[in-house]
């Protein structure tokens, strides 16, 4: 006797796969959802007769993952539009969205317009390929290893941000090593003497300036922008909360390149007599008066601080004015005033500084500078000044 095989309803129910899920809806139809590369769900904007259907949605978003090409499903109309896009306006519209320091992004900028823009400015983000980014690269000036690293290195990263937003599918950039250079001038500290006959050589109202870029370790925008405010004489320590930039013509008073920069400094001891008298003679008066003002007020500039350079005559210098002057007189013609807050970080590591405590001090936020001079950790900031005191 033949049986009649009762009618079911279609199982419901969750299905696990090693990529996505299914979902047999009650209607009998395949609902089926992914975790994304970013982390969110998505699930398929529509239901599936059968698993094969749904299967081949999942195995074509897959793809789209592995190869890198993958966007969320609603927005991806929206990406094909934008395909069609060039790349100084893609680079303009990066450089606008990023929270940047005002001297970054003027050179950023100045970059874009001077390096990146002429050339392949006009070239569309999709069709860029590596053979086009080594032409463009091989064009840059290779007397200036340092711009060209870093030119290179801003359009690697804003053609990432355009991969990441679907602007096109793969960076082109792919040339190993253009974004990194070494350093074109090498850092040598000063001695003792040299900086005694450095400091001399300058006008009076900048030898503190002198002083304290290489005791202290500050940095000339941290010197310009420093207030009497910010001098703690009682307990022998300077506050660098803010500094000042010069950026496309404009004087830019901001925080420190990072939060490490704000900081307290220990002055060393035998500073403290020259800090009173420079306070007296040559600071503006009030609690937010400049300890070292522009002639007419204001923040100093750099150019006015550097003067003009001497003239070498039958083996003597001659003529020029301040910084330029005063570092051929020490014999260092070639001395950068940020060699300064080198020579700083070198004296402060021959006192046995640790690796943290120069980090502390010289305001870095990783150790990769500071590991220039020490190793290790621990924070006695007002015993490292006392020894820097003592070897004078």
């Amino acid at each position: 006797m033949l049986h009649e095989t009762p009618s079911r309803k279609p199982p419901t129910g969750k299905t696990r796969r090693s990529f996505g899920r299914m979902r047999t809806l009650p209607s009998g139809r395949i609902q089926v959802a992914y975790t994304g590369p970013d982390g969110g769900l998505y699930k398929a904007p529509t239901t599936f007769e059968d698993k094969d259907a749904a299967g081949g949605w999942l195995t074509t978003e897959r793809r789209l993952i592995d190869a890198g090409e993958w966007v969320p499903p609603a927005e991806r109309g929206v990406k094909r539009k934008r395909k069609a896009t060039t790349v100084t306006d893609f680079a303009d519209t990066w450089l606008a969205g990023r929270d940047l320091k005002p001297r970054t992004r003027s050179h950023y900028k100045s970059i874009i317009e001077k390096q990146i823009s002429p050339t392949i400015g006009n070239r569309l983000i999709s069709g860029l390929q590596p053979e086009d980014i080594d032409q463009w690269y091989a064009q840059l000036d290779p007397k200036h290893p340092t711009l060209r690293a870093h030119t290179y290195g801003l359009l690697r990263t804003i053609l990432a941000s355009a991969v990441e937003k679907g602007y096109c599918t793969a960076n082109p950039c792919h040339i190993r090593g253009a974004g990194n250079t070494k350093r074109a001038h090498k850092i040598e500290p000063l001695t003792l003497a040299e900086l005694e006959t450095l400091t001399a050589a300058m006008p009076e109202k900048y030898q503190l300036m002198i002083l304290l870029a290489a005791w202290c370790a500050m940095r000339f925008g941290e010197l310009a922008e420093l207030r009497r405010k910010d001098v703690d004489l009682t307990n022998g320590r300077v506050k660098i909360r803010r500094g000042v930039v010069r950026a496309a013509g404009e004087v830019i008073v901001g925080t420190p390149k990072s939060d490490a920069g704000i900081r307290d400094v220990a002055i060393p001891p035998h500073l403290l007599p020259a800090i009173k008298q420079h306070l007296k003679d040559h600071a503006e008066p009030g609690r937010e008066g400049l300890v070292f003002p522009a002639a007419g007020g204001g923040n100093l500039a750099p150019s006015t601080f550097y003067g003009k350079s001497p003239v070498k005559v039958s083996g003597e210098w001659r003529g020029g004015t301040n910084f330029y002057r005063a570092r051929a007189l020490a014999g260092r013609p070639k001395l950068h005033f940020h060699d300064l807050r080198h020579t700083g970080a070198v004296l402060a590591a021959q006192t046995g500084a640790t690796l943290a405590e120069l980090m502390n001090r010289l305001g870095h936020s990783t150790p990769g500078a500071a590991m220039r001079y020490q190793h290790a950790a621990a924070d006695r900031d007002a015993q490292i000044a006392k020894r820097l005191s003592e070897m004078v």
